[in-house]
């Protein structure tokens, strides 16, 4: 639970998204995504009720309903109503999402313009683009792009594993070797679509 605050509109004490007192709209505040949707900072997320709180958030918040409100209401919608854009966007990708839990729990991982110094990590995905390179028809590209998401389902449940035995180490590597994959599965779809055209 958040701490509560006074209203920027009348003074009065709010700890939510409106104001006891006179309703207003409040600004959004820093914090977790998790903390947005009102569920626990955990790896495994319910995925219809991360959807059940976002469509019921899009209602309060949309800017549609501070069309005739002041202008630093209908501010703070588009603010709130992109922020929980973005969270959803996250919570719902099991990479962003075990990416930022691992920030949510001061383990941040490098970022996608770092190099990964490790080894096996990379010799794998040198094996799997010479694969990729290797493949000539769309059959064969499309083989190689379901062992990926084979692996990638496996890696899911490791980083599951990982998370709710609270291993951060092993999580960001596993993250690691998701963030791989997913990245080799976007060039995967770039050449089924070269080889169908």
């Amino acid at each position: 639970m958040t701490a509560a605050t006074p209203c920027w509109s009348c003074g009065g004490t709010t700890d939510g998204l409106f104001c006891a007192q006179c309703n207003a709209l409040q600004p959004p505040k820093p914090g977790n995504l998790f903390a947005r949707f009102g569920v626990p900072a955990a790896f495994d997320v319910d995925g219809a009720e991360l959807e059940r709180r976002y469509f019921e958030l899009q209602r309060k918040l949309h800017p549609d309903k501070f069309a005739s409100r002041g202008a630093k209401e209908r501010e703070y919608s588009l603010q709130h109503t992109a922020n929980l854009n973005e969270a959803h966007k996250v919570l719902r990708s099991p990479l962003l999402r075990a990416e930022h839990l691992l920030r949510v729990k001061g383990h941040a991982m490098p970022d996608g313009e770092h190099t990964v110094a490790d080894p096996e990590i990379l010799m794998h995905a040198l094996e799997m683009r010479e694969a990729l390179a290797e493949a000539s028809t769309r059959a064969e590209i499309e083989a190689v792009a379901a062992g990926a998401r084979t692996e990638a389902a496996g890696i899911v449940q490791e980083l599951s594993a990982a998370f709710a035995a609270n291993d951060l180490a092993v999580a960001e590597r596993l993250a690691l070797r998701l963030r791989y994959l997913e990245k080799f599965s976007g060039e995967a779809r770039e050449r089924r679509v070269r080889a169908s055209a």
